[in-house]
């Protein structure tokens, strides 16, 4: 049994990936969830920082028009998680918004709630991005809402 499949099915990844989609309904943002069972071999040396910057740039979030791209990213086996916005984000979005937003995630996952900790999450961070980045006429999804999952 791979560590994913601890802690989320199937249906509960097509669940956060719903929860992308719905999060994305009101804002020009893109919202995507990465989860690694264990940290790559060539990413060992990174801080956990550095990590989700190099996911980011693998998903290609650096590439939305206009910079609103935020990838929450959970390392299993670590038992660690990063939330990562791109500069336009962090031009209009201070990092105590983010930080108090961990710290909910933080107590849904000491808790055992998974799923329902990375939901509210992918909420939250719609709801933000809604007030920040409205969604636009000529909005189209730039980034795929799947899970990745590694």
């Amino acid at each position: 049994m791979a560590l994913i499949d601890k802690y989320f099915s199937k249906d509960d990844l097509q669940k956060i990936t719903e929860a992308c989609e719905k999060a994305e309904e009101k804002t020009a943002g893109e919202v995507r969830v990465s989860i690694f069972s264990k940290r790559p071999r060539k990413l060992k040396n990174l801080s956990l920082k550095e990590v989700a910057q190099a996911e980011f740039f693998r998903l290609g979030m650096d590439k939305t028009r206009d910079k609103t791209g935020i990838l929450l990213l959970i390392i299993l086996v670590e038992r660690k998680f990063q939330i990562l916005a791109d500069s336009g984000i962090n031009a209009k979005v201070d990092q105590q918004t983010w930080d108090e937003l961990a710290e909910r995630l933080s107590e849904h996952f000491k808790n055992g709630k998974y799923l329902e900790g990375v939901q509210y999450c992918v909420r939250q961070m719609g709801v933000i991005l809604a007030q920040h980045f409205p969604i636009k006429a000529d909005d189209t999804n730039e980034i795929s809402n799947e899970v990745s999952v590694q």
